[in-house]
């Protein structure tokens, strides 16, 4: 497909219809489309092709929200992602040698999976821990007044086990689980009071409406741990979260990548999930995860990664109109990648998902 033929800025936001697909409150409007994340370089092209963002000024410290916003409603989502980099959870320390660092490549930093800046309790206080009272609010104050009608906000938030995996690193976690849980229960302790914190800073805003809680969990064929010990010391964070999403009027998602589907049941009756994102043709294809769990949880993306960067126009538009088939009858899905437009990921694929899922019609 031609991106220049993409019918792009066609698509009123309705927040409101995403609501109620998501919550399975009666047929939406229209297929509505999400993503987790989407690559800088690539919403960059799309507003270079389209010309979205030529009456903005690139000095503005909010420049990447207003052209986002335009990206957004140009592609046709109903969600616009603000976020606060000062809740991020840094990786790149060595608390015993502050001049060494951790190595940064143009993608980020890289996470080790062997030893990362926490090993010990004096690493844990001496830590410089995300606080949310020191967050920059202006780009939250701006989406307040500005976003367009009918779009709503979100940020990516909660990533407990995930944050504990790269501050203490894959193997030492691990270990630590049965060398010294102690220090382990406490790490957990200060990654899910950090997050649960920039939570509650979310929901203060009307115009965000999703908590997009991000926590992988599992791998190819289980969960990464004991699925008893994430019941006990990660999911009472979501649900914590969870809880205050709702009694703000906020949704809940959560996205786990991998085979957790042994924890599942604890994600929609203690966490209280509001739609699952995640997935993967090699774990269990969306079609079949929508299948078996419609009626108890929405369901987000689905249209397998590496099969959007790999498949051509015809084979994704065949995989979009087959997964609409299945899926939009049984009410509560929403159309997306399985996991987010990565920075490999051909803005050309991407676009044709797009395309296809606004041109179906029951």
């Amino acid at each position: 497909m031609s991106v220049h033929a993409f019918p792009g800025g066609h698509i009123t936001p309705s927040f409101p219809s995403l609501r109620r697909c998501v919550l399975r409150q009666g047929p939406p409007d229209r297929v509505h489309v999400i993503e987790l994340h989407q690559d800088e370089a690539a919403k960059a092209e799309v507003a270079a092709r389209f010309g979205l963002a030529r009456g903005l000024d690139p000095a503005d410290p909010l420049f990447a929200l207003r052209r986002d916003v335009e990206v957004q409603s140009f592609l046709g989502y109903d969600l616009v992602r603000i976020h606060a980099p000062e809740s991020e959870f840094r990786v790149d320390l060595n608390l015993d040698d502050p001049n060494a660092g951790f190595e940064r490549t143009p993608q980020g930093y890289v996470v080790h999976e062997h030893a990362g800046p926490i090993q010990t309790a004096e690493h844990l206080e001496r830590y410089p821990w995300p606080d949310a009272a020191r967050i920059d609010s202006r780009p939250f104050t701006w989406a307040e007044e500005h976003l367009p009608e009918g779009m709503a906000g979100y940020d990516l938030a909660m990533q407990v086990f995930e944050a504990c995996t790269w501050l203490m690193g894959y193997e030492s976690l691990f270990l630590n689980m049965a060398l010294q849980p102690g220090l382990v229960e406490a790490l957990v302790e200060r990654v899910g009071q950090a997050a649960l914190a920039y939570v509650e800073f979310l929901c203060q805003f009307d115009r965000i409406g999703v908590v997009f809680g991000c926590d992988d969990m599992g791998h190819r064929t289980g969960p990464l741990v004991s699925p008893q010990w994430l019941r006990e010391r990660i999911l009472p964070w979501h649900r914590r979260a969870a809880a205050i999403a709702h009694a703000h009027g906020k949704l809940y998602f959560l996205h786990s990548c991998g085979n957790v589907e042994a924890l599942l049941p604890d994600f929609v009756r203690d966490v209280g999930i509001d739609a699952k994102h995640s997935f993967e043709d090699t774990v269990l294809p969306v079609t079949e995860f929508h299948r078996l769990h419609h009626h108890e949880v929405a369901t987000l993306g689905g249209i397998d990664l590496d099969f959007l960067c790999r498949g051509g126009e015809t084979a994704i538009r065949r995989r979009v109109r087959e997964t609409l088939d299945a899926c939009m009858p049984l009410g509560g899905y929403v159309l997306g990648s399985g996991n987010s437009i990565a920075s490999y990921c051909p803005v050309d694929s991407w676009l044709t998902m797009l395309d296809e899922g606004h041109r179906w019609r029951p």
